[in-house]
């Protein structure tokens, strides 16, 4: 399993630089991580990662683009402006978690 470090934070990662230890994430790391990508983070983008945070404690799995819009009540569209292009598979990345099942 690779290890790097980011910003001063050594991290596990997969092939494609998905973090393989959920509990090595933080507040600090997900805005490094969004940065990476291109984001600067808002409060509407830590409503979306701390409901997916909260609902992979719970299921066990990081939570589909579908139920974040339903469960966690953000409507698609405004995922796709904060989070634009692939925005499951971005939320997964700077949340920390593994890539949603489906994601290619």
């Amino acid at each position: 399993m690779p290890e790097t470090t980011l910003d001063g934070h050594r991290i596990h990662v997969d092939a494609e630089g998905f973090l393989t230890d959920p509990a090595e994430w933080d507040e600090e790391l997900a805005a490094v991580l969004a940065a990476q990508i291109g984001l600067t983070l808002t409060d509407a983008h830590w409503k979306a990662l701390r409901f997916l945070r909260a609902d992979f404690a719970e299921q066990g799995e990081t939570a589909t683009l579908r139920r974040v819009s339903t469960v966690g009540a953000i409507p698609v569209k405004e995922l796709f402006a904060l989070f634009p292009g692939k925005p499951a598979k971005k939320m997964a990345y700077v949340a920390g978690l593994p890539k949603p099942h489906g994601c290619v």
